[in-house]
């Protein structure tokens, strides 16, 4: 049961890339004090939850409903999933906007803390191991999500911008790594079955 919560948590973690977010969220929220800061994650990762849960507990009857299995979302959420970390590892764009007050829904709580990467790990490891070991992994990980923004100042001054954009592209090469067995494991599923 551990190995298995420890994989799902695993996933989530890099689908999640909190570290990655931090030179974001820095940049949106630069002109901001540190009460309206603090406001801004509360309600982000808040949304974010949310936004993960209600997927978990809906996307797969939306599937079924659209003649969607497993194998179909493991090869589209993998091929999802690795456009994401090449985008990554290549160099994403600057968000220029700047958000004020609550208005931290987008980007930062979707999609730059519940993407599609989160997403399609929270399906797949409930699919995989269960609602629950999946469900206790998506709160850990949003329990330090919230840690990690609410001590951002201290974490980005000892990791250093170009510090945390490294870890950024490991992360990054690390989600590339799990597209590329998710669509392993679909097309594996597939050919089982009977149908590729």
């Amino acid at each position: 049961m551990f190995h298995s919560w420890l994989s799902s948590f695993t996933a989530i973690f890099v689908a999640m890339d909190v570290v990655g977010t931090l030179p974001v969220y820095f940049k949106l929220t630069d002109q901001m004090s540190p009460r309206e800061r603090a406001r801004v994650v509360n309600f982000s990762i808040l949304v974010a939850l949310a936004t993960a849960l209600a997927f978990a507990f809906v996307g797969q009857a939306v599937f079924r409903f659209l003649g969607i299995d497993v194998a179909d979302f493991r090869v589209a959420g993998g091929l999802v999933l690795l456009l994401i970390s090449l985008a990554d590892l290549v160099g994403k764009p600057e968000h220029e906007s700047r958000i004020t007050g609550s208005a931290g829904i987008v980007p930062l709580a979707v999609p730059l803390i519940t993407g599609p990467a989160v997403l399609t790990a929270i399906l797949l490891h409930i699919e995989s191991h269960g609602h629950a070991i999946a469900l206790s992994a998506l709160f850990t990980n949003f329990a330090v999500a919230w840690l990690l923004m609410r001590k951002s100042g201290s974490v980005y001054r000892l990791l250093g911008k170009d510090g945390a954009n490294v870890l950024s592209k490991l992360v990054a090469l690390l989600l590339a790594a799990i597209a590329v067995s998710m669509i392993r494991g679909g097309l594996l599923q597939m050919i089982a079955q009977g149908r590729a």
